[in-house]
């Protein structure tokens, strides 16, 4: 079975050689996302972590919508933060978008420097 390139024009399109996300079989990978508009191609929240990690969390539900998926089928997510101090609040949001049953397995790790010097950026792995 050939891997599938996802794409969403809800989500921003991608900002480098990568794909918004690649389905391999009924696993679906899902590229970084920062908060950028996908109208607009502007971040959004000028540094607000709260606004940033929403908008983040929507540009995650759009890709994985063409997929025909939904957070529920998120097995793991990786989060990359500027600062580790964030974290609580980043935290509190993230797991606003999950229901307590299926919240998936992740990391959190703090980094030097993002994509357009955002604050966070959020990756996952989904299967149906």
């Amino acid at each position: 079975m050939a891997n599938s390139i996802i794409y969403s024009p809800d989500a921003p399109a991608p900002i480098g050689p990568y794909s918004q996300a690649i389905q391999a079989g009924n696993t679906v990978y899902v590229s970084g996302q920062i908060a950028l508009d996908a109208t607009s191609g502007q971040l959004v929240g000028n540094g607000d972590v709260a606004a940033e990690t929403h908008q983040v969390m929507r540009n995650l539900q759009a890709v994985l919508g063409a997929a025909g998926m939904t957070l529920r089928d998120v097995v793991k997510c990786s989060i990359f933060v500027k600062d580790l101090g964030n974290f609580g609040l980043i935290n509190e949001i993230y797991g606003s978008y999950f229901e307590a049953d299926y919240a998936p397995a992740r990391e959190t790790v703090e980094v030097s420097r993002l994509p357009k010097d955002v604050q966070v950026e959020i990756s996952c792995i989904a299967v149906k």
